[in-house]
């Protein structure tokens, strides 16, 4: 196995900064190279299963990240008139998955993250290329970074630039890279004081709406829409979310009041269908979006970059076995979160109706019947210790 002593990171976002914090543990000297002015990032919140703060434990964050969990009592699926599809709880979670289900800020993970290294750690505002991928092994033949301030070298990059990943495209030139979904997100945080509601998600046709608390006391909502690619609302998002959810059940008419037009956040989904051939090429490692964005069905998105970042500090001198770990889960998890954008967001209002009678039926059945399909994401562990803290060991992962 090579020893790695240098690593550059292009990316300052939430698997870049997770994989510079746990190269830092490792004794590696870190550069960090991101091309906004701040490392505050753009976006709304994340939510952070029982595998990701596992991750984090391994860098000593998981702890702190779970005591900001606002989720308590009941939670669940609805229809857009109000009716409960299904019902579950914060507690019922926590006990299947072994350990709680955390939203919070982007910012504020990055914040925890970004403390965890040496301050001139991080450069901002700093473009960054990749000139050579290096040779491994004995050659001798590092890897080249390029920026505004001359090269770098590193025995390891890590390309944490996003679904956009310029590193991708040199690694693998001949790879389609991202496309379309077929829907379109909108994400809110904002102060909701007054109203009274439990942590939900709701399915209509081709439309979802979710409403959760934050631990700030603000509340994160989202919805995402079946669009054309491109489409802008003639006004402004608000006023769109108003056409599309307005006579929604409450509290989605409650945010929608209180937001501004200014507090709407809107993205086209865009993923990878095609699983690159390897995680890594040279002395380059790709993590996150840059090697395996999916849509957000299933919540995993950022949680999957904090297990590449865990994995990779682990693999650091043998990126092949990096591949063989995270490779295939990758490409699994991805292929579901599309079959379940499928269904939350179909169209036919017969599959629709087929739908939520079976949602109804499985959760009559049991709660734990639908946490089950859950599983095999919430129960990763790191490959090196520690797993989690004491009390979140006894996942059924």
């Amino acid at each position: 196995m090579a020893r790695i002593e240098r690593a550059v990171v292009i990316g300052g976002g939430i698997g870049g900064l997770t994989a510079a914090a746990a190269l830092h543990r490792r004794g590696v000297r870190v550069t960090v190279l991101e091309r906004a002015g701040s490392l505050e990032p753009v976006g709304a919140a994340i939510s952070l299963a029982p595998n990701a703060l596992r991750g984090l434990d391994v860098i000593g964050l998981g702890d702190d990240i779970r005591a900001l969990s606002a989720w308590q009592g009941d939670g669940g699926l609805r229809a857009p008139g109000g009716r409960w599809l299904s019902r579950t709880s914060a507690a019922a979670a926590a006990e299947r998955f072994g350990g709680p289900l955390v939203l919070l800020h982007r910012a504020t993970l990055v914040g925890h993250l970004a403390a965890l290294l040496p301050p001139d750690a991080v450069r901002t505002a700093t473009d960054a290329r990749l000139l050579d991928p290096g040779v491994p092994g004995d050659s001798g033949r590092p890897a080249r970074v390029g920026t505004p301030d001359g090269e770098l070298e590193a025995d390891l990059v890590v390309a944490a630039d996003g679904i956009h990943s310029a590193v991708r495209r040199v690694l693998f030139p001949g790879h389609p890279g991202p496309v379309y979904a077929g829907f379109t997100t909108w994400r809110v945080v904002i102060p909701l004081p007054g109203v009274e509601f439990a942590s939900h998600e709701t399915w209509g046709r081709g439309r979802i709406w979710g409403t959760h608390p934050l631990k700030d006391g603000r509340i994160y909502a989202y919805a995402a829409a079946v669009a054309p690619a491109g489409e802008h609302a003639p006004d402004d998002e608000r006023a769109e979310l108003l056409r599309l959810y307005g006579d929604w059940h409450s509290p989605v008419p409650d945010v929608l009041a209180a937001a501004r037009p200014e507090d709407v956040l809107r993205h086209d989904v865009h993923h990878i269908t095609e699983p690159l051939p390897a995680c890594h090429h040279g002395r380059v490692a790709l993590v996150g979006d840059a090697a395996h964005a999916m849509p957000p069905t299933l919540g995993q998105g950022g949680n999957q970059a904090i297990e590449d970042a865990i994995t990779l500090a682990h693999h650091a001198g043998d990126l092949p076995a990096y591949t063989a770990a995270r490779l295939p889960r990758t490409t699994r998890i991805a292929r579901r979160a599309v079959r379940v954008a499928r269904f939350n967001l179909m169209t036919n209002r017969v599959g629709i109706a087929v739908r939520d009678q079976a949602v109804a039926a499985l959760s009559k059945a049991g709660p734990a019947l639908l946490l089950r399909g859950f599983d095999s994401i919430a129960g990763w562990r790191p490959p090196q210790q520690p797993y989690a803290s004491q009390h979140t060991t006894q996942g059924k992962g």
